[in-house]
């Protein structure tokens, strides 16, 4: 007998529709982000029902450890206070071969000539005029000595990117030469282009695995970010190169390290003079100084007194102009600057004197929907303390984050964090009475993130720049630093002009006559930027 087969149709209409269902529900689940990812609303409706995802709530950022970036502020002041008092010992060794001694520098003056066709400017905000940017073009127009910049930052500028062309375009504007500071080793220098660099016999460490150097030198990393202990006859040579203009054009190098013992090195001069040097053993920073009629190659050799030694690196410069040195740290968001030795910045800085520190972070901050960065404004805030507390006469410029691009459904789009990111970096730079530069803005200006890769000037990441994109970075920032230095000059030729009709005898309607036609647009605050 046969048997009738059965009707399954009903049921694969039932499987249909819980399919259906399913797929309908999974339509009202919002945007979310697992483990850093972030998954898009899946909505199979979309031509019925819309969902207004920009309006729903960003999740909490969590884009770094607070921990990492805690100080405290009253031992770094104790420990610069007792470590940068006057010593017994000798802490500056000098070899000078120069046969005039005389520090010449041709007259300064803002150059008005723009790089880029549109100025991006800097924002002041502080109120004192004391220490900030104001007292920076001073010293920029008027020192006889060398004008020092430190750029702090991440792997944004590794390798002198950016900082390369800063440094060619103001020594080209206000004098000066050399490539500024090259560690004494690094794994990584062979990727920079403005200096040659030959290591041989260090053990180099770096801050972000600050846990791996030896006890003895963990507590005192410089701001650079690396150190290197050396065994006996470890050596390093430094070339010039002409990767950019003026790099050749150095006369003075400053060789810092440290020797708690009793060591002996000896320095070679472009590959021919040679002079020893005995160091006393003592905790402090110690440098020597070379000057020279011309410096091309520099050689550091420890003899002997390895033991608890540590090399820091040479700052390569003229007797006058800029200097600008590349403080850069790759994954940094700006808290290794708290695990650095505030004793042994502030000691480099009393040899040194920093005019401006540039702070340039942020850019691994940023999370695509997160709006929130009021977190990462208070640790850029304590920055400012901080490098206040080690480089006390140096103003400090704050730099926006870059533009970065993340993938979409529509291809590569500016990352909707950028705006809040900035706001909130202006903010730290307002609370704190600093300058700011918005560097996104100025990248925007010349196109964005989409035209720098079609152009090659940056990474297929759509993050990271090159020399190339670099360029343009740095001639937008050479504008602003121009621009903001034009307008100061200018108010301080008003002021004078101003001082001295007081002491005239002209009537008062005669001056304000006088005073309209020269100085027509001078006015008390040129800086500020009108977007407060």
């Amino acid at each position: 007998m046969n048997t009738p087969e059965k009707d399954y149709t009903h049921k694969g209409w039932i499987a249909a529709a819980a399919l259906i269902a399913v797929l309908v529900a999974v339509s009202f689940i919002p945007p979310q982000s697992l483990g850093g990812v972030k998954l898009r609303r899946a909505n199979i409706l979309s031509d019925l029902v819309t969902f207004d995802d920009a309006a729903a709530p960003a999740p909490e950022p969590q884009p770094f450890d607070e921990a990492e970036f805690h100080v405290d502020m009253e031992r770094v002041a104790e420990r610069i206070e007792a470590d940068t008092a006057p010593r017994a010992v000798q802490t500056t060794f000098t070899w000078d071969l120069r046969r005039d001694s005389a520090a010449r520098r041709r007259t300064a003056a803002p150059d008005t000539a723009r790089l880029v066709a549109q100025l991006t400017p800097i924002e002041d905000f502080d109120t004192t005029g004391i220490r900030g940017m104001r007292a920076f073009c001073d010293t920029l127009l008027n020192a006889r000595r060398p004008v020092r910049i430190a750029f702090f930052g991440d792997s944004f500028v590794e390798g002198d990117i950016l900082t390369a062309d800063l440094r060619e375009k103001l020594q080209l504007a206000y004098g000066g030469g050399g490539t500024g500071f090259a560690p004494t080793s690094s794994p990584l220098t062979g990727f920079r282009r403005t200096v040659r660099t030959d290591a041989k016999g260090w053990t180099s460490y770096n801050i972000m695995q600050r846990k791996r150097a030896p006890e003895t030198l963990r507590g005192h990393f410089y701001v650079s970010g690396w150190m290197s202990q050396p065994a006996a006859g470890a050596s390093t040579r430094w070339e010039s190169t002409d990767a950019r203009q003026r790099l050749d054009s150095c006369t003075t190098a400053h060789v810092l390290f440290r020797s708690p013992s009793d060591s002996r090195v000896r320095l070679t001069l472009n590959d021919t003079l040679r002079r020893t040097f005995d160091i006393p053993g003592d905790e402090a920073v110690r440098r020597i100084v070379v000057r020279a009629p011309h410096l091309h190659a520099l050689a550091f050799e420890v003899l002997s007194g390895t033991e608890g030694f540590a090399g820091y690196g040479a700052v390569f410069e003229s007797d006058a102009g800029v200097v600008v040195d590349n403080y850069s740290v790759r994954s940094n968001n700006g808290q290794a600057m708290f695990w650095t030795d505030p004793s042994v910045n502030a000691q480099i800085d009393a040899m040194l004197h920093y005019d401006l520190v540039i702070l340039q972070y942020g850019l691994n901050i940023m999370q695509a929907g997160v709006k929130d960065y009021s977190g990462y404004s208070r640790q850029i805030e304590k920055m400012v303390a901080y490098v206040r507390r080690c480089f006390p006469g140096a103003a400090v410029l704050v730099l926006g984050v870059s533009d970065r691009s993340v993938k979409g459904d529509a291809g590569f789009e500016p990352m909707d964090a950028i705006p809040h990111m900035t706001d909130f970096q202006r903010r730290a730079a307002r609370n704190t009475g600093v300058a700011f530069w918005p560097t996104c803005d100025a990248m925007r200006a010349q196109g964005g993130m989409e035209r720098f890769v079609q152009n090659g000037w940056a990474g297929k990441d759509f993050t990271h720049i090159n020399y190339a994109g670099g360029s343009r970075v740095a001639w937008a920032l050479v504008d602003a630093l121009n621009d903001f230095t034009a307008r100061h000059a200018t108010l301080r030729a008003a002021e004078e002009l101003r001082r001295q009709m007081r002491k005239s005898v002209l009537p008062p309607r005669e001056r304000r006559r006088i005073e309209r036609q020269l100085l027509p647009g001078v006015g008390p605050e040129p800086f500020n930027d009108p977007r407060r």
